[in-house]
């Protein structure tokens, strides 16, 4: 076998052999060449995020319909989708009032996953970009909603008084304020504050009934008692209502029971609470959620339009 190797006269190639340093070969693309250390190994979208912005092109992302995407999101209770919907959007969008709405509604969601330290981080995020724009108050309001879930409740009073002071009308800010200063004890300005609430159209059960623990606590029980009674009322029929909306539901789709899509009354705030201790404060869906009928505060805005109130 040694002669017939001997025999052979096929010239193999040399190669150019490696170079010095040697380079080390990678099937990996140059654009995911991120220092592992730098990397939150919690954080699954690194890679994906990475490639977005290698891959797309921003003038090829509309970013106002990926606000829509995570809006209808919401719709149906995918509130991690959603999140990560709203994130894109805001880095995608060329105007800041639109990012400021996606970081507003990316706050939001992550509240109804309860992932409060996120929540805050998104609104102050979106106060960042514009802290006195049409979606500033609503930004600030949902932060103390956050902070209030947090545990900070000194800043969330802060936050809930800048709500007012961006705009005046802003009823969910003033009804967030009296929540607050209620918990601080100042009844007859909580008392002041659900008025103006009230008066700018926001009156439905969860109002009436803190109005009725702060006459409570101010010893006006007969006062007390007759509004207490009215957010009963209001309760029933809205149970009434609700029941009679499935059972349309059913009887056009023949189906057995469900869960509804969407969620209704989101603005109504879903905190902690207890057998002795006040409702939550409110948080406010952003502009868009409106029409998914997902921050439903009660407020009528065309009587709103028609009335002047003189707010104490």
């Amino acid at each position: 076998m040694t002669d017939r190797d001997d025999d052979r006269d096929h010239r193999f190639s040399e190669g150019e052999g490696f170079g010095d340093p040697y380079e080390e070969f990678d099937l990996d693309p140059p654009e995911l060449g991120v220092d592992p250390s730098k990397v939150d190994p919690v954080d699954s979208r690194v890679v994906t995020d990475t490639l977005d912005q290698h891959n797309i092109d921003q003038d090829d992302v509309d970013a106002s319909e990926l606000l829509d995407v995570g809006l209808n999101y919401m719709q149906i209770n995918r509130y991690e989708q959603a999140t990560d919907a709203f994130e894109r959007t805001a880095r995608y969008a060329e105007d800041e009032k639109l990012a400021q709405e996606a970081w507003v509604n990316k706050g939001v969601a992550h509240g109804e996953l309860e992932e409060w330290d996120e929540a805050i981080g998104a609104h102050r995020e979106a106060l960042r970009i514009d802290g006195e724009s049409e979606h500033a108050a609503t930004a600030e309001t949902n932060l103390a909603y956050a902070l209030w879930e947090f545990g900070e409740t000194s800043e969330a009073l802060e936050h809930a008084e800048r709500a007012i002071e961006i705009d005046e009308r802003f009823a969910a800010g003033w009804f967030n304020r009296a929540f607050f200063l209620s918990e601080r004890g100042l009844a007859e300005e909580a008392l002041n504050c659900v008025d103006n609430a009230i008066r700018l159209g926001l009156r439905n059960a969860k109002v009436l009934e803190t109005k009725a623990e702060i006459l409570e606590e101010l010893g006006e029980f007969d006062q007390a008692e007759e509004i207490a009674e009215e957010a009963n009322q209001m309760k029933e029929q809205a149970e009434q209502e609700m029941m009679d909306d499935r059972e349309e539901m059913y009887g056009q789709g023949g189906g057995g029971p469900g869960t509804e899509a969407g969620r209704g009354g989101a603005g109504a705030g879903a905190g902690r609470g207890g057998a002795n201790r006040q409702s939550p404060p409110q948080r406010q869906g952003d502009i868009g959620l409106d029409d998914l009928g997902v921050a439903d505060l009660g407020v009528d805005d065309e009587e709103d339009e028609d009335r002047e109130w003189e707010l104490e």
